[in-house]
């Protein structure tokens, strides 16, 4: 049993009261099979689906195109502010149960405004949501704007055109969907103009995609944080230097597995990453398509790599400080993790 527990109930007991920030989050990942069915019958909109039964069978992916394949035609239920805000509240009440403190949520405009969903509806309802947990649960939140790779970077572009009236509530860019064969390279002028409006950089590397692709992220995109880096282990100068620069890298590790990354469990790379002295955090992706939240996720790994509970602190406190938040609030929360531990 890892050190400083005495069984794997102790181990989840601890962890399911840890104060913790989430800092890779798909919020229309979140849309539990159930609200689905809601949205589906209040908007009119037929998916081919007959149950929630048949949704979660559908759930078993070999790969991540698999899994886009089928995350693009759920997100096709929300259509109204509304919708937009019941999502997020769902989302935003589970991180609260599960003691998360600070949430940095993607979200994924291309895929509202191609449905002609225009922007404001969907930034209006996720950021009242997180208004109302913010006053409700006390969690803070960021939200990060995400470009679809698998489309063109003039698009990227005017995505961040229809986002400019909104900045104000828009904390930075990531890069998401397809990897393979989309490098971020692809992107390095609209992230430039992106970063020039005070933006943060984040990115999607090193899933699928090779280290060259983390290696253009860094130098080309010029990041802020890395989501995944998985693939990072297999360059060791790549390690160094990640670990170096003190690069957090937002490790999701049901999502690796439901989407075969790993094979198993016990051959997730996350406790290598942390001897490795890489600034890894733990995070859920998707959560409602890869079979759990933030605590399931630490559960899951922990178990799997019978991780300490130094070890955990650690992923705690590396969740905190790669967030976005202000160096005075990275202070308290890792004061309340160090009161807890």
């Amino acid at each position: 049993m890892g050190e400083g527990f005495t069984s794997a109930e102790d181990r989840a007991a601890f962890i399911a009261a840890l104060p913790k920030a989430e800092l890779h989050l798909h919020i229309e990942g979140s849309l539990e099979p159930e609200l689905m069915f809601e949205l589906a019958q209040r908007n009119a909109v037929a998916i081919p689906f007959g149950s929630v039964e048949e949704v979660r069978a559908a759930y078993a992916f070999s790969n991540l195109q698999d899994f886009l394949d089928i995350y693009y035609q759920g997100m096709g239920v929300l259509h109204t502010e509304r919708d937009f805000y019941d999502l997020t509240a769902a989302y935003l009440a589970r991180a609260h149960a599960d003691a998360v403190r600070h949430v940095e949520i993607f979200f994924d405009p291309q895929g509202h405004t191609e449905r002609g969903v225009a922007f404001g509806t969907a930034l209006t309802g996720i950021t009242r949501a997180l208004d109302d947990a913010q006053a409700r649960y006390g969690i803070t939140s960021k939200l990060i704007m995400c470009f679809l790779r698998h489309l063109s970077e003039a698009d990227a572009e005017a995505t961040l055109d229809e986002a400019l009236p909104f900045l104000d509530r828009i904390d930075g860019v990531g890069l998401d969907s397809s990897e393979v064969g989309h490098p971020p390279s692809k992107f390095a002028r609209v992230f430039a103009r992106a970063s020039g409006l005070g933006l943060k950089i984040v990115a999607h590397a090193g899933e699928e995609g090779p280290p060259a692709y983390v290696h253009e992220a860094l130098d080309l995109l010029k990041v802020d944080r890395i989501d995944h880096g998985n693939r990072s282990l297999e360059d060791g100068a790549l390690v160094a230097r990640l670990a170096n620069e003190g690069m957090t890298l937002t490790v999701c590790p049901l999502s690796n597995l439901k989407l075969c990354v790993v094979d198993d469990m016990a051959d997730h790379p996350l406790k290598t990453m942390l001897d490795a002295g890489l600034h890894a955090t733990v995070n859920s992706d998707d959560p409602s398509y890869f079979g759990g939240y933030v605590n399931a996720n630490y559960r899951a790994v922990a178990d799997a790599l019978d991780l300490s509970k130094a070890d955990l602190l650690t992923l705690a406190r590396n969740s905190f400080t790669g967030s976005f938040l202000g160096e005075a609030d990275k202070a308290r929360h890792l004061a309340a993790i160090d009161s807890y531990a």
